[in-house]
């Protein structure tokens, strides 16, 4: 085979033979980017450099389409799909436009949950996986020993415990426990998985369920001021034992909601 011929095969064009030395070349179609994939292609890269940061204003659908060289619609059409993807929101008024966010978190939640309903995930699926992933995190924080980050799991509980004292019957002070836990790992990836994935997810569940909200916010309270405790005397397996409790204690108002509908 000739180095030539090797040179082609291996960018994935192939060759027929029609006669000893005359081969037909088959390419592939090349895929053309539309206009407003590019645009909205150029303004991620932007954000991805730190060149536009979240709460900078884009400029007008006007400006853009002038700089970009094309349609007003083709702009609108990039920001629908940037807004879509959690990366801007369309400030309404007149002193509003197209301004940087960082949502793509939310973004991702949503498309869980929704993946959630299409694939019909039963509630014993979510536990068994909360489980499995939150122990993980649990042992990361021990291995990273970030007192800064386990002193935010301790602040997380005081303020809940102070606004149940007070009456505030908060859910998102529940999610936000099991957040600060991510956090405490310094790994970037678990922050991500808990806070895109898995606390959207439990928190649509935390707020359909009105009925017993109140127990299961005391349950939850007093199941994580147990696991702070633990992870300040440095005990693994009592924090792992508290925080499985907690997420069974989830698994059962999961079970009571549907046995209710």
């Amino acid at each position: 085979m000739h180095e030539g011929q090797m040179g082609v095969r291996d960018r994935g064009i192939k060759l027929k033979k029609l006669g000893s030395n005359q081969p037909t070349v088959s390419f592939k179609p090349l895929k053309i980017r539309r206009a407003f994939e590019e645009i909205s292609g150029e303004i991620k890269q932007m954000i991805f450099s730190g060149a536009l940061k979240s709460g900078d204003k884009l400029p007008s659908e006007v400006v853009l389409a002038e700089q970009f060289g094309v349609s007003r619609p083709t702009v609108r059409e990039a920001l629908r799909r940037l807004e879509l993807s959690g990366f801007i929101r369309m400030q309404k008024g007149t002193s509003g436009g197209p301004m940087v966010v960082d949502s793509i978190l939310k973004s991702i939640g949503d498309l869980f949950v929704d993946a959630y309903r299409v694939k019909k995930i039963r509630t014993e699926e979510l536990t068994k996986a909360r489980l499995g992933i939150e122990k993980v995190i649990l042992k990361s924080v021990f291995e990273a020993g970030n007192p800064e980050g386990i002193a935010g799991i301790r602040d997380a509980v005081t303020s809940a415990q102070k606004k149940l004292e007070q009456g505030c019957i908060s859910f998102e002070d529940m999610l936000l426990f099991h957040q600060r836990l991510a956090e405490a790992t310094s790994n970037t990836v678990f922050s991500i998985v808990v806070e895109a994935l898995l606390m959207t997810l439990v928190g649509r569940f935390y707020s359909s369920s009105r009925a017993g909200a109140e127990r299961a916010v005391r349950n939850a309270l007093v199941a994580h001021e147990r696991i702070i405790c633990a992870i300040e005397q440095g005990d693994e397996s009592a924090a792992s034992a508290e925080l499985e409790k907690d997420i069974l204690q989830i698994d059962s108002l999961y079970k009571g909601r549907i046995t209710r509908k």
